[in-house]
């Protein structure tokens, strides 16, 4: 019996609590407004700063994602750049084997030494495609340079941009003729030599092999003026050219399919017997 009534008197004094805190809250309900209003104030003074943190790792991980995308974009657009010029390139080319009266043989250029006097390029056709020595090589910007060696697979080509390179050309808006060789100081600028001071020349004016050497075909382009000087010799003037074939940047180009005129050698052979 004791036990119940001191467990009488525990459940009467927790009732007698719960009415007294339920008529404080019905009579305090705008204090405990305040509190809740200090409350939510104090919490979102605490929030504000964990938002930035929060706001600051989202923009970094955006960041990342987006610094990745470029980076595959950026190479996207290179190859992208890459093919269209190589489009571009074998279109040009196309035309050009369209375009020319000789046979031509279309070859990648496989290996380049550009950084001296005798400089040469090897190309990736031979004698069972049809390549033999004194052959021209053009791309479709100009005349590259002359087959010098070959064997079954490859060729060595004598560039433009050799001590040893001549070829007879001709002002294509003059008709007047003279002997292209390399200065060896810039790699895509050529010398004119033996025009007559007489003949007018301007710049931009193109210039082109004439065929009279029996080496080259005539018309394949050179390149065009870009200076005037006066010669070395009294009455003649020094024509400086931009060559069109960039040698650096070809990787394709074509064999011309031209050989001397064997009847023309005859007689020159049989002029330097003479004299």
């Amino acid at each position: 019996m004791r036990r119940l009534s001191d467990a009488k008197d525990y459940i009467l004094t927790a009732i007698l609590l719960l009415c007294a805190i339920a008529m404080m809250i019905s009579r305090h309900d705008g204090g405990l407004q305040n509190a809740r209003k200090a409350s939510i104030t104090v919490l979102s003074f605490l929030e504000q700063p964990l938002s930035v943190i929060r706001v600051y790792r989202q923009a970094l991980t955006t960041n990342t994602y987006l610094h990745r995308q470029n980076i595959l974009l950026q190479d996207e657009l290179s190859r992208l750049r890459s093919v269209e010029e190589q489009n571009r390139i074998l279109r040009d080319l196309l035309e050009l084997k369209d375009s020319t009266q000789h046979s031509v043989i279309p070859v990648r250029i496989v290996a380049k030494e550009l950084n001296g006097l005798n400089n040469v390029m090897t190309i990736d056709a031979g004698t069972k495609k049809g390549a033999k020595v004194g052959m021209p090589v053009i791309n479709s910007d100009g005349l590259i340079g002359q087959i010098i060696l070959t064997n079954e697979t490859y060729s060595q080509v004598l560039p433009y941009s050799n001590s040893l390179f001549r070829v007879s050309a001709t002002v294509a808006e003059t008709r007047a003729m003279g002997i292209i060789s390399w200065p060896a100081s810039v790699h895509n600028e050529l010398v004119l030599n033996h025009i007559p001071q007489t003949i007018d020349l301007e710049v931009s004016q193109t210039v082109e092999t004439s065929g009279f050497s029996n080496q080259y075909p005539p018309g394949l382009p050179i390149g065009e003026i870009i200076r005037l000087e006066p010669g070395d010799g009294i009455e003649t003037q020094t024509v400086h050219l931009q060559a069109y074939a960039n040698l650096y940047t070809a990787a394709e180009a074509f064999i011309v399919q031209f050989e001397p005129d064997t009847l023309i050698q005859d007689l020159e052979a049989e002029q330097q017997e003479l004299f």
